[in-house]
């Protein structure tokens, strides 16, 4: 699967996705990741990739001539569809993660400032994601989920395929309690029926502890829980 990146920032992807699952992905040519630098689409002689808003307002908007370029530059090469991140796009979900891994790649529009111009997402957009209600200084991080979500349901990523397996189970039932040696760590010990043998009994512990119920249980009893501000 391919992977094509539009930013003003493509240096800040090669660190993180040197290592890990991702990068072993790579690095066996599971996954083609290529990012491109927004500024080398620019016609003018000072590479100006945003502009002020028309009708007044604070900050700057990343201009569609460049971006348009830049997709049309990469389409021969990738087919997939077009994302744009933006705060308002459907939520990122484990089922959306599913799908876009069958495409035989994704055209990745980072944004920047106060976004961008609106024709991309009318015109050149395929769909708009968001990864949750809460504001980043651009769409870098939001790209780096998304790959990383993705890549590891392509075909091979993940060398131990039970583990594929295992994580669509997390991601629809919420996950469950893992432990690992010490039995015993500070007068905090792993539940007796993890240490039986019995995979039957672990299986419905798993189940009774699944969907989230653990983390709220540990919250309230460490006084650790999240409130709103």
């Amino acid at each position: 699967m391919r992977f094509d990146v539009i930013t003003i920032f493509p240096e800040l992807f090669e660190p993180v996705f040197a290592h890990g699952v991702v990068g072993r992905a790579i690095r066996r040519g599971l996954v083609t990741l290529q990012v491109h630098d927004l500024r080398a689409f620019a016609t003018d002689r000072h590479h100006q990739v945003d502009d002020a808003p028309f009708g007044g307002g604070p900050g700057m908007v990343l201009k569609p001539e460049p971006i348009f370029a830049a997709v049309e530059a990469v389409r021969p090469e990738n087919p997939g569809p077009v994302v744009l991140l933006e705060p308002w796009g459907e939520r990122l979900h484990q089922g959306m993660a599913r799908t876009l891994a069958r495409e035989p790649g994704l055209i990745i529009i980072c944004g920047r400032y106060e976004g961008v111009d609106d024709r991309v997402r009318q015109a050149l957009a395929d769909c708009e994601i968001s990864i949750g209600d809460y504001i980043l200084s651009g769409g870098e991080l939001p790209a780096m989920v998304l790959i990383d979500v993705v890549a590891r349901l392509v075909p091979g990523v993940l060398g131990d395929e039970a583990s594929l397996a295992h994580d669509a189970f997390g991601s629809e039932q919420g996950g469950y309690p893992q432990f690992t040696r010490p039995a015993e760590w500070r007068g905090l010990r792993v539940p007796d029926v993890l240490l039986s043998g019995d995979h039957a009994a672990i299986d419905r512990w798993r189940r009774e502890h699944a969907r989230g119920g653990r983390g709220a249980a540990v919250n309230r009893e460490h006084g650790r829980g999240l409130r709103p501000a």
